[in-house]
């Protein structure tokens, strides 16, 4: 009869122990209901092994696993950070982008239209009276004003540029930094569950550094069976192996601008850029790269035109003193584009005449130049200056159109599959609760149990 009581004692404890650690589980999940990243827990229970006995089968009562369930999908999470990359990149390239489009905006009077527009006019209005001390002052005025804005878009674009390299360099910082952090949680979680125990606190921080690394670079990520995530970059250069972590660096390429280097253990580097296909560093580099550079080249080559053009005719005509004319511009494109300091410091020096026109008063020349406007000198003589520079702004905003339209799917994408996540990782309060009334009654009649098992000892000893 002892054994007995002493037998249902021991259920009476150990289920007191097993409910308080649901309680204790439950009271957590409660707590971080509104944690970035928390994995929901459970606690496993299972039945004791019963003994046996001559007289029959005593049961044992429950016990709660000593690993604590962490409930995730690792798919979904797969997704999560494969989706991050996806939205890095395009986030990325948009805010590059968005900085180039506010330089090319033509609705506020300032712009490079309406600086070529004064420019062509003023040379008309030359033609329209050669000798006007006004109508040359004007035109050297409009002049700079086209120089200005045009060297203001080149040093502009190479500032995008100069301020993507900036983000190419910090995101790198980051990099390193995210995968030493995961490393050193490959070693907590590896050593804690060799134990036996449950990591989750640590699994849920290094997902969320995962998500994050993903936005900054695409990887490629395997957690092997000792708990030991490894982490490769796209073309295969590890990134985080079980405890040791790769760092990324920065060189100048041959332009200038920032290219990424995977760096080895003996210190050699190794050029990656190319091979980066998602996450912010794709979105920054390719907008460097490739549209501004490109906005670049062909501003240069919109404003090349125009001092070979104008130079050439200006050159071949004569000044109202009646000397033979010389380049209205200096440079060759437009980041060094500039008008004439003789020209500028000197007003007649403006060849309006033709050479073949007797100064003073021709105006043949000036006829010319203000008759490039709509001449078709570029694109391979299909296009005008004008037709060429609205062509490249509407590049600009298709290129932002097209990035932002790119950016807000992502969005969609990854705030659907954050649903998914919390659907199944997530917290509810409803359930927790419910759950939390459910363990405390099972708590309660532990402890009921208990007390009733005690007053059966004092039973037996009185008898006794």
């Amino acid at each position: 009869m002892a054994n007995i009581i002493y037998g249902m004692f021991n259920v009476a404890s150990t289920a007191l122990l097993t409910q308080q650690k649901a309680l204790d589980v439950t009271a957590n999940n409660i707590a971080n209901v509104n944690t970035e990243g928390y994995s929901r827990q459970r606690v496993n229970m299972e039945q004791n092994e019963p003994v046996r006995y001559q007289g029959g089968t005593l049961g044992t009562g429950v016990q709660a696993n000593q690993y604590i369930q962490r409930v995730y999908d690792k798919f979904i999470n797969a997704q999560l950070a494969e989706s991050e990359s996806l939205s890095g990149r395009w986030d990325a390239e948009l805010e590059t982008l968005e900085k180039a489009e506010l330089m090319f905006d033509e609705t506020s009077g300032y712009g490079l239209n309406d600086a070529l527009a004064q420019f062509w006019n003023s040379w008309q209005e030359v033609a329209n009276n050669p000798s006007g001390y006004t109508e040359r002052v004007t035109l050297i005025a409009d002049t700079q004003n086209l120089v200005n804005v045009i060297n203001s878009l080149s040093d502009g674009l190479s500032e995008v540029q100069s301020d993507s390299d900036k983000s190419i360099a910090a995101a790198v910082d980051q990099i390193n930094t995210l995968t030493g952090e995961i490393a050193q949680l490959n070693l907590k979680i590896a050593e804690i569950e060799a134990g036996g125990h449950s990591a989750n606190e640590f699994n849920d921080a290094r997902d969320m550094k995962l998500k994050e690394l993903s936005g900054l670079i695409d990887i490629n990520g395997f957690e092997d069976a000792d708990g030991y995530l490894t982490i490769n970059t796209a073309n295969g250069k590890p990134l985080v192996d079980r405890t040791h972590s790769w760092n990324l660096t920065t060189r100048d390429n041959t332009n200038d601008l920032q290219d990424v280097f995977w760096v080895d253990s003996s210190g050699g580097e190794e050029n990656i850029t190319a091979d980066i296909g998602t996450g912010k560093l794709k979105g920054w580099i390719e907008a460097r790269d490739d549209s501004i550079a490109g906005y670049k080249t062909r501003l240069d080559e919109l404003a090349g035109a125009i001092i070979g053009e104008v130079n050439t005719w200006h050159a071949a005509g004569n000044t109202l003193d009646g000397t033979t004319g010389v380049d209205f511009f200096t440079g060759s494109d437009a980041s060094d584009m500039a008008i004439n300091n003789a020209i500028a410091s000197n007003p007649n020096l403006i060849a309006a005449a033709l050479g073949s026109e007797a100064p003073p008063g021709g105006n043949g020349n000036a006829i010319e130049i203000a008759e490039l406007q709509n001449a078709l000198t570029m694109s391979t003589n299909t296009a005008s200056f004008d037709d060429f520079y609205n062509a490249l702004a509407g590049d600009v905003g298709s290129k932002v159109a097209l990035a932002r339209t790119n950016s807000d799917h992502q969005s969609a994408v990854s705030l659907q599959l954050s649903t998914y996540r919390e659907e199944i990782s997530g917290v509810s309060l409803d359930e927790e609760m419910v759950a939390l009334v459910q363990f405390q009654s099972a708590y309660n009649a532990a402890a009921k149990l208990v007390t009733t098992v005690d007053e059966m000892l004092d039973s037996l000893i009185a008898m006794v």
